[in-house]
């Protein structure tokens, strides 16, 4: 009876050991069977531009980085939208490779037709980084200037082990960068003074706030001579029943409005184009709007090692 529950086991303990290697055999299977695909993220996102896998970045400091990509975002129009990833390893896939399927599977960038974004990406274990930059954000981020900042802020120092400050001082200086840019500045990525908050991709408008101002004066005239003229011939404030009259509050009504548009049509986040970025969700620890966009990434930035 001994002998007979000494085999059971033995033989419980074998068939334990060939299920787990054919569990084991079968996920390995499914694995290979998924081939890379550039478009497709390798790793998920969890809805916050800073996606710390590798456990590297203080937490203080993650949240500060989150805030001010959030808050660069809400002020340049077209919105810039800034990433952060750390892994641990890209295992046998190039970083470049895997960088760029993170970026479009991420699909980091706007809803609009513009939207530039970048995703600073560093393999810990590897000793790699990558920056991927957008289309749609070469001109602000070119290549070269994208290696001379990880150079400058990113390299020394992760060669001390602080991957914090290498990461922060990374993205201070791409905002500092891309925003000198924006507005007309050149920048070779030295610290220097931030420009002003509102930033706007689109070229200033040829009107300036007081020259409309006094267009509106001078239209707001002409309406109240016409007016008092019209009073007279008894067919209303406008001008009774004549064509011309009832036709100058369209016109006056017109130039107004275009005047108006001119000079606020630049601004971020007005009208119904801000429900792309976040509407009223900011109050919530979910998807802060950077992801879903984008995607457009065709190989821009630059990558190395330390």
């Amino acid at each position: 009876m001994v002998y007979r529950m000494s085999n059971f086991r033995q033989l419980r303990g074998t068939l334990t050991i060939l299920v787990a290697l054919l569990l084991g055999g079968l996920a390995t299977f499914g694995q290979s069977a998924t081939p890379f695909s550039i478009d497709v993220a390798p790793i998920a996102n969890n809805g916050q531009p800073v996606n710390d896998y590798a456990n590297v970045i203080d937490d203080a400091v993650e949240q500060q980085i989150n805030q001010k990509i959030k808050d660069f975002m809400k002020r340049t129009n077209p919105p810039v939208v800034l990433a952060v990833a750390t892994v641990r390893t890209t295992g046998d896939r190039p970083i470049f490779d895997y960088s760029l399927a993170v970026a479009r599977g991420w699909k980091i960038g706007s809803k609009t037709d513009d939207n530039p974004s970048a995703l600073l990406f560093v393999a810990i274990d590897d000793r790699k980084y990558q920056t991927q930059v957008s289309r749609d954000l070469e001109d602000e981020l070119p290549d070269g200037l994208a290696g001379q900042l990880q150079r400058q802020y990113l390299i020394p120092a992760f060669k001390q082990g602080d991957y914090t400050k290498g990461i922060n001082d990374t993205i201070d200086a791409y905002i500092r960068t891309i925003e000198s840019r924006l507005s007309g500045t050149t920048t070779t990525g030295q610290t220097q003074p931030g420009p002003t908050p509102a930033t706007t991709r689109k070229s200033s408008s040829p009107f300036s706030t007081a020259g409309i101002c006094c267009l509106i004066v001078i239209i707001l005239l002409f309406v109240l001579i016409f007016s008092r003229r019209g009073g007279r011939g008894g067919g209303g404030r406008w001008g009774g029943g004549g064509g011309g009259g009832s036709a100058l509050p369209w016109i006056v009504g017109s130039i107004i409005a275009n005047s108006a548009s001119r000079s606020g049509g630049s601004s971020s986040w007005g009208g119904g184009g801000s429900s792309d970025w976040g509407g009223g969700g900011s109050s919530g620890g979910g998807d802060w709007g950077g992801f879903g966009g984008g995607g457009d990434f065709g190989g821009g930035g630059a990558g190395g090692d330390w």
